[in-house]
This record gives C-alpha cells, structure tokens and sequence, in this order.
C-alpha cells in the first residue's frame, strides 16, 4: 500500500522569520498562516506582561480557538465565566463564543494559539497594529471584522474583572 502524496509542502516558520508586532505590554510572533496550510490551522505566539491585556471581547463564526499556556497564568473570557488556566494548561473555545484573554496579575504569560480551521487571519493583527499605532482609525479594524472573522463584542463583566485584578 503506498502513501498518498502531501497536497501541500510541509508548513515551517524559523523564529528568525516570523513577523513580530504589539507593544511593551503584549507582542504576537505570526507564526503560519492559514493560506500556508491549505486553510488547515492558523498559528501565533503571544507574550504578554504580568497582568497585561491580549485580545478584547470577540468570537469567530468559522473557527475554534486552542490556547497552549507555555509560561505564567491566563485569564480568559468564555461565554460568561473567567476561568485562569496556569502553565502547560490549554482550553478551546468553540464558534460564536465571546471570549477574550490577559495574562493574570504577577504572572508574565506566553502562550500559543491556534485557530482551525485556519483562515487568512494575520490581516488583523497587522491592521490593529496600525489603529494602536495612530496610523489608522478604529474604523478600519471594524470594517476587516468579516475578513478576518474576528467579531468585536462587548462584555462588560471582562472589563470590570481585569480592572479588580489591577487593584
């Protein structure tokens, strides 16, 4: 029995070579994209400070969300509870769950994440930069929600619970 050809070259991003962006309190290393996997999985790294924020409130209509916890602690947001999931932990979010996420107070945190399938998604990351940059306006990164299924949504609960933990 023979095995069938790849339909698609392995995938491989060298640290060197991933595309980095954020600032001093959060950085996301691009790691491979969705079109570099045939729509398979979409991968990034994220670094965060202690008690730093990483995503606001979202969801996605087409993809569920693994969150690898390398190093530290994370908080997320899920549906309506805030769970802390310490290193070497992960969880995934299923579609159409808002969630969102921080490192918890005094713990710098890195994670990995992974969405599947894997859509072209690094668009998003690139044009948030620009509106935290002051290169674009908010509008832009509403306008790319479809694009990029990446929904902004507003939880209130998220906000008031980061805000305790900074007390």
């Amino acid at each position: 029995m023979s095995i069938p050809a790849p339909a698609l070259p392995a995938a491989i991003r060298h640290r060197a070579d991933a595309e980095t962006g954020g600032s001093a309190q959060a950085t996301a290393r691009l790691l491979i994209d969705g079109n570099e996997t045939g729509g398979s999985v979409s991968t990034l790294e994220v670094t965060l400070v202690a008690g730093a924020d990483g995503a606001t409130p979202h969801y996605h209509t087409r993809s569920e969300e693994l969150f690898y916890v390398a190093e530290g602690e994370l908080q997320v947001l899920t549906g309506d509870e805030i769970v802390t999931v310490g290193a070497g932990g992960a969880l995934v979010v299923p579609r159409f769950m808002p969630h969102a996420f921080g490192a918890a107070p005094g713990a710098p945190t890195r994670i990995l994440i992974a969405l599947t399938p894997g859509l072209e998604r690094f668009g998003w990351f690139r044009v948030l930069g620009r509106v935290l940059a002051g290169e674009a306006e908010y509008s832009e990164l509403e306008a790319a929600q479809d694009t990029y299924d990446n929904h902004l949504v507003d939880a209130p609960q998220w906000w008031a619970a980061r805000e305790a933990g900074r007390r």
